[in-house]
């Protein structure tokens, strides 16, 4: 579980996060959405122990990601919007580099990255260089290193970015699942038919504050649209916003 209270982060005078404050349960997924510069990145920054805040508390299963930073890396998987793939590695390689990096040895390795090449379908490319590997192929194994230690909860920053119609399919496939499997999910995304699919909560910021938050349909609800592109338009062009 994701919980977020108060938390602000500013870069000189820019304030990107202002006292914001929500959190995302287990077994659900929890869409962060706003404009560009509305807070968003910077705010999985701090929630994966990249950024401290300037103020304000942030916890994952309970563990504080400013005091307990390792606890917290323990327990989340992250895929961010630089991927940071090592060329020079095969995918099964790239995997295995990160599982030795939390703790993970032996067959317990071995098992748990057979099951996550198979999952996502990488049988053909687990042993290649990952250098000219397609985008959607470069996804999957940053999608795998992320989730390689089975964490309870997952952060994913713009995850279908670049890929085409069937690998978006399948990564939404795959997103659901891990929510099936009652983790936690996180993500960010400016398709708004992917977020009316996927999220059961929706939180929009903008300015770096919570303008609206709650299911689709309560925010067509409360906008009086007819799809979540328009209540979002209404949203961020708010001056006061949605409580």
């Amino acid at each position: 579980m994701i919980e977020v209270q108060g938390l602000s982060k500013s870069f000189g005078k820019i304030k990107a996060v202002q006292n914001l404050s929500f959190s995302a349960s287990n077994g659900q997924i929890t869409g962060l959405l706003g404009p560009n510069g509305a807070g968003k990145s910077t705010t999985l920054r701090m929630l994966y122990t990249l950024l401290k805040p300037d103020s304000g508390l942030a916890r994952i299963d309970g563990f504080d990601v400013t005091q307990m930073p390792i606890d917290v890396q323990a327990r989340i998987g992250v895929l961010s919007d630089a991927q940071g793939i090592y060329e020079r590695l095969t995918a099964r390689e790239n995997i295995r580099y990160f599982g030795k990096l939390h703790g993970l040895r032996g067959q317990k390795l071995e098992k748990r990255m057979d099951e996550l090449l198979n999952i996502l379908d990488m049988q053909s490319i687990a042993n290649r260089k990952t250098e000219g590997f397609s985008t959607g192929e470069q996804l999957k194994v940053a999608i795998a290193r992320a989730l390689i230690h089975n964490p309870g909860n997952v952060l994913l920053d713009e995850p279908t970015n670049g890929l085409d119609v069937k690998s978006t399919r399948a990564m939404r496939q795959f997103i659901r699942k891990l929510r099936d499997d009652g983790k936690c999910i996180l993500l960010t995304s400016h398709i708004m038919q992917e977020v009316a699919a996927l999220c059961d909560q929706i939180i929009i910021i903008s300015n770096g504050i919570v303008a609206a938050q709650g299911t689709s349909d309560e925010l067509l609800h409360k906008t009086g649209k007819d799809n979540l592109e328009d209540a979002f338009i209404e949203i961020i062009g708010s001056e006061d916003g949605l409580a």
